[in-house]
């Protein structure tokens, strides 16, 4: 599995952005499931598309103005003589994502150019990578169900899945609207009550009509493999694995949501679609349940390891 994962953050302004380098490119696709994703780049995931390989997938907060951090990603590509040949030149192929962030940290502050290069020079082993309050989830929040003033601090998180030869690793930024469950249904974060002890998700309050906050949440994704996978092949995973979304937070795909998973093939390990879709979706549920364990207390939400339960 020939990648690396960097984070770039700015404390200050509760920004952040992470991204997945591949040196050698990888096959991939992606399932957008939000009503109002801003995404860069995802129409040439289609098999369809001319272009069979990308060299980078950026998370980021700042909302759409998050994407201007994906030129920086495309500049550091383009200094280490990665992307597509036009016969003109290299073009690096850089997908992107972004989550809304601006209701925690500094309004309208997102990463940019040089915070998306900041990222990439920081790109590490993707299985050292430091979860919690980094990259993209450092302004990341969860359980707006009762309102924003009663949510829990989140941030990144990733799990590994191994079958075999076939690896799958799933990275996470959690900033959704729901709470988080862990296998058995309990919460592990969601909105607190006064007390500071969750409140279960059922008890979404409709008469609380601040906690209808469109666009203000999302989970976004990314699933890399060292199985051989084909565009369409990545599709069918990226789809599966939001099946992992379903099982760690709720409710989850709600029209405040914004959704997206991507699926990436870095290998050529022979390993059916199924298993490999199995697999993104365990990987996926359990990189989200670490995007909240790691999460320490930040900008006035509470981190998981202080909340109780009611």
């Amino acid at each position: 599995m020939n990648f690396r994962v960097g984070h770039a953050q700015d404390l200050s302004k509760a920004t952040g952005c992470t991204v997945v380098i591949f040196p050698e490119g990888a096959v991939a696709s992606c399932d957008v499931r939000g009503g109002a994703p801003a995404t860069r780049e995802t129409d040439l995931l289609d098999p369809s598309c001319l272009v069979d390989k990308i060299d980078a997938i950026l998370l980021a907060g700042g909302s759409a103005f998050g994407l201007a951090a994906a030129d920086g990603v495309m500049s550091w590509c383009l200094e280490n003589n990665m992307g597509f040949d036009t016969g003109f030149g290299l073009v690096p192929i850089v997908l992107a994502s972004c989550i809304f962030d601006f209701s925690v940290g500094e309004k309208l502050s997102w990463p940019d150019r040089e915070m998306g290069i900041e990222a990439c020079r920081n790109a590490q082993d993707p299985f050292k990578l430091p979860m919690g309050n980094w990259g993209a989830g450092t302004g990341a929040t969860v359980g707006k169900y009762l309102g924003l003033h009663r949510a829990m601090k989140s941030g990144v998180g990733w799990h590994v899945t191994r079958k075999g030869k076939i690896k799958v690793y799933a990275l996470a930024v959690v900033n959704s609207f729901g709470g988080v469950v862990d296998p058995n249904g309990a919460l592990l974060a969601g909105a607190l009550n006064e007390a500071g002890y969750l409140v279960p998700c059922d008890n979404f309050g409709e008469e609380d009509k601040s906690s209808l906050l469109w666009g203000q949440n999302t989970t976004l994704s990314v699933i890399v493999t060292n199985a051989k996978l084909s565009k369409a092949d990545c599709k069918r995973v990226s789809i599966m694995a939001h099946d992992g979304m379903a099982r760690a937070i709720s409710p989850v795909h709600t029209p405040f949501d914004g959704d997206v998973v991507f699926c990436a093939s870095t290998g050529g390990e022979n390993s059916s679609v199924l298993g490999v879709g199995i697999m993104a979706a365990e990987a996926l549920s359990e990189a989200i349940r670490n995007g909240v364990k790691f999460a320490q207390s930040a900008y006035g939400f509470k981190g998981n390891s202080l909340a109780g339960v009611d």
